[in-house]
């Protein structure tokens, strides 16, 4: 199998060379492509996947992931969804088990929820982390922090002395997602995200 990732930025480019050979397993290959944020990827996807509709093989997938950005993850999806099938493709919400070429995932809210969902790797990235900060109740949930995902993960490294100058997501991207184990992370949407990466 093959995967083609469209994505809204580089940091995910970055995150997802790293994990997607970890999911997809040996044999598989990928190549992400970053868009210049969520409304350049929105505005260039259909004539994307037009252009992919035109020679695709059987054995490609390709895998739209954007950012929610506490926006309505269902109307975002809705769009995603609707946007693929005016280009003729099946997508996996819509093979009910047959067939597709194209996977929509939405991170929840931002990709460094995915982050903190592996608070181990977080850890190894960044040893000087508080030791307490897993066990915080607005940590509990990755998907779910008050006040803006990317915006707590930089407070809480900017006080352990990391990117004083604001956070670096590339480098952010890079290191963290060396360390994340794709199996056991506590971020439902990238539990999504994975799923729909090795269905079918």
């Amino acid at each position: 199998m093959h995967v083609e990732f469209l994505l809204e930025e580089e940091s995910a480019a970055v995150a997802l060379d790293l994990l997607a050979p970890k999911i997809l397993g040996p044999g598989a290959t990928h190549q992400c492509h970053f868009f210049q944020g969520k409304q350049d990827l929105l505005s260039k996807l259909p004539e994307r996947l037009r252009a992919y509709k035109r020679w695709i093989p059987d054995n490609f997938r390709i895998v739209v992931l954007l950012d929610e950005d506490r926006k309505d993850c269902h109307e975002l999806k809705i769009e995603l969804e609707q946007i693929a099938a005016v280009a003729g493709f099946t997508t996996l919400s819509q093979a009910a088990g047959g067939r597709f070429h194209v996977v929509n995932r939405i991170a929840v809210e931002e990709l460094e929820a995915w982050y903190l969902g592996d608070m181990d790797a977080l850890y190894v990235a960044f040893p000087r982390l508080s030791a307490n900060m897993a066990r915080r109740t607005r940590f509990r949930d990755p998907d779910r922090v008050s006040g803006g995902t990317w915006e707590a993960l930089e407070r809480e490294l900017q006080r352990a002395g990391y990117y004083p100058g604001g956070l670096a997501k590339v480098d952010l991207a890079r290191k963290v997602a060396a360390q994340m184990d794709p199996w056991g992370n506590r971020s439902h949407s990238f539990r999504v995200f994975v799923s729909g990466l090795t269905a079918g």
